[in-house]
């Protein structure tokens, strides 16, 4: 590497998928939003070299249940990074806060405590309309970070 090259971000070009084992955990909630977040993930993963059998992706019933999913996934240390999918919709109770704040928290707490890249995208949105206008973006945004940040944690290590 030049010295002129040495902290400058790596550009969208520069993510190499090649060789990477990712794994997928999306809630079932809001199905039609969180099948659409998966399918961009996994396409965009695909066009960053991640082999198709090098994606492994597991659903659970909602966002509190990801946490535990991506534990097991870390635990079994057969993952460069991961991916947290789901979609929380503001309602008229204080449930929002509950499983929006908890899921995220969790998602960090099990990121950190296996030293394993998660890239979170459980969306928490106040309606449908905004969650529908985010979730293509948000699952190719979450792919791009899991391979950014596996690659990173290898050049770390």
């Amino acid at each position: 590497m030049q010295a002129s090259d040495q902290g400058a971000p790596k550009s969208q070009a520069a993510l190499n998928g090649q060789d990477l084992r990712i794994g997928i955990v999306q809630a079932r909630f809001n199905d039609a939003i969180t099948s659409r977040l998966a399918e961009a993930c996994v396409a965009e993963l695909r066009l960053l070299g991640v082999s198709a059998h090098h994606i492994r992706h597991v659903t659970v019933p909602g966002a509190l249940e990801i946490p535990i999913a991506l534990n097991a996934m870390a635990d079994s240390e057969d993952y460069d990074a991961l991916v947290a999918l789901g979609c929380v919709i503001r309602g008229e109770t204080y449930h929002f806060e509950l499983v929006a704040n908890e899921s995220g928290a969790a998602v960090t707490r099990v990121s950190l405590d296996n030293q394993i890249p998660i890239a979170n995208a459980i969306l928490t949105v106040e309606n449908e309309e905004q969650a529908w206008a985010r979730a293509e973006e948000k699952g190719r945004d979450a792919a791009r970070v899991a391979v950014e940040m596996a690659n990173l944690m290898e050049e770390l290590q």
